[in-house]
């Protein structure tokens, strides 16, 4: 065989980020994908969910407790609003995540199709959008283009969701056996330069009444027990943010 369904290059691009299981609602918008996952069941398994926002909390769970995106597939229309209070909880949250969304067929897109919804303008990303980034895949062959840049989205800067759309009729299309899955993404790793570190300690000796507030995404077990040997030494009152009180003991 020289050629393969784009629905199958998608799931073969998960397993290249390292995705071992993706949470969803079966639909008929995105079959190509569903049987993607059938032939790779010995390395990726789908959760087949009751209810799309259980499926979308459970990607956002498995994306806090690893720091890489959880994946979510969902159906268009109803499929995605039930699925988006999972990317909202994301967002807030700092979590990355990755949410499929099965579409209407490209030669039938702003005809309101039966179950259309324009999923730019209904995700964001605005300043009060839900997701980071929400795109279209029109191409078969940038599958692996679009998904690593959700991946790097996801887990950059402020971690958080992004909204992959894909046409049905796009997934059933054939792509060369060589379109091959991009390497894994790994997230951009920061820390405090010794200068700032040096700022800090200063601004923190001249201090009158030092508080330090515990929030954010990123944050590991280790983490967190710096945070609190560092608050010991330094005798420091803390708090916790808003859904971070388990960052501090």
């Amino acid at each position: 065989m020289t050629e393969k369904l784009a629905g199958h290059l998608l799931v073969e691009t998960l397993v290249a980020q390292g995705v071992t299981h993706a949470f969803g609602v079966p639909g008929e918008s995105y079959l190509a994908v569903l049987d993607g996952f059938h032939v790779h069941a010995d390395r990726i398994r789908f959760v087949t969910c009751r209810q799309e926002g259980g499926a979308a909390f459970m990607a956002e769970a498995q994306g806090k407790l690893t720091g890489r995106p959880g994946v979510c597939f969902v159906t268009r229309g109803p499929g995605a609003t039930n699925a988006s209070i999972g990317v909202h909880t994301a967002f807030q949250d700092s979590t990355p995540m990755v949410l499929f969304v099965g579409d209407v067929a490209s030669d039938t897109r702003d005809r309101e199709a039966f179950q259309e919804v324009d999923f730019c303008s209904f995700f964001g990303p605005s300043t009060k959008g839900m997701a980071k980034r929400v795109e279209r895949i029109d191409e078969p062959r940038r599958i692996p283009e679009y998904v690593a840049r959700a991946f790097a989205t996801a887990m950059n800067g402020r971690p958080g969701p992004v909204v992959l759309v894909l046409p049905e009729d796009m997934l059933t299309q054939a792509v060369d056996t060589m379109a091959l899955p991009l390497p894994r993404v790994e997230p951009v790793e920061t820390w405090s330069d010794p200068g700032s570190l040096r700022a800090l300690r200063e601004l923190l000796l001249k201090s009158e009444r030092p508080f330090v507030i515990a929030g954010g995404g990123g944050w590991t077990p280790q983490a967190a027990q710096a945070l609190q040997r560092f608050a010991e030494n330094w005798q420091l009152p803390v708090g916790n943010a808003f859904r971070f009180q388990d960052t501090f003991d």
